[in-house]
């Protein structure tokens, strides 16, 4: 099982980027990663809903706050992941000295 602490660490860096997230009820947000926390609660700035139509009662909302376990999936820009970072933080995680494996 993949660790929150990674996921927590990996979200931190994308802060100030924009991303796309998906809950569990089918609605899709789009804005500023203004903040996340170690239940990987997220905040948002600026944001927009996808589709208007089916949800305009969430078309005056700017800001808001998303808690982690309602979230399906959250889309980044390829462009802002450290692949070689990620990859990095992934081996020490596994890794048999830092305590991966039992």
């Amino acid at each position: 099982m993949v660790s929150t602490k990674l996921f927590f660490s990996f979200f931190k860096t994308l802060v100030g980027k924009e991303i796309a997230v998906e809950l569990k009820n089918d609605v899709v947000l789009t804005g500023i990663l203004h903040s996340v926390d170690q239940y990987l609660n997220i905040k948002l700035t600026n944001v927009s809903v996808v589709n208007k139509d089916k949800y305009p009662q969430l078309t005056s909302l700017k800001n808001c706050f998303i808690r982690g376990s309602v979230v399906r999936y959250v889309q980044i820009n390829p462009n802002d992941v450290d692949t070689e970072l990620l990859q990095d933080a992934t081996r020490k995680e596994y890794s048999p000295v830092a305590g991966g494996e039992k």
